[in-house]
């Protein structure tokens, strides 16, 4: 069970990069729009501070999942998860109906420090948390 556990973990980043990269294909009211086009809209741009942040929270469970988590690999699964937020914007760019703007990018980023700068405080300097709780069902004692 542990091991299943363990692969799930392993594979979530790869099956939500995939997800993200299909719904910026399509146009942007193709899963939800809320009545209030005011309202539509402020969800979809906070959306932007959510959506990387659990990509960078997916690779870290990975991490912890494998007990691989380091300060060095939380670093850098911020910036895979910063860089794959351009890329998405990139790709938007290209797709009828999207468009992607500065502003998304810095969006998208900010969600990302926030998540790093959360594992960084609850994980790495209090050990606690979500992650530390995946590190103990995932332990092969």
């Amino acid at each position: 069970m542990q091991k299943v556990f363990r692969v799930t973990l392993t594979l979530l980043p790869l099956l939500y990069m995939i997800a993200v990269w299909v719904m910026s294909s399509l146009p942007d009211d193709t899963f939800v729009e809320l009545p209030s086009s005011t309202t539509d809209r402020f969800v979809k741009e906070a959306l932007h501070l959510v959506e990387f942040a659990i990509l960078y929270m997916l690779f870290v469970a990975a991490f912890a999942a494998n007990h691989k988590l380091t300060a060095s690999l939380s670093l850098l699964a911020a910036i895979a998860a910063s860089l794959y937020g351009i890329v998405d914007e990139i790709h938007q760019s290209f797709v009828p109906a999207r468009s992607a703007t500065l502003i998304d990018v810095v969006k998208d980023i900010i969600g990302v420090l926030a998540a790093y700068f959360h594992v960084q405080y609850h994980y790495f300097k209090r050990k606690r948390g979500f992650l530390t709780i995946i590190e103990k069902l995932t332990d092969k004692k």
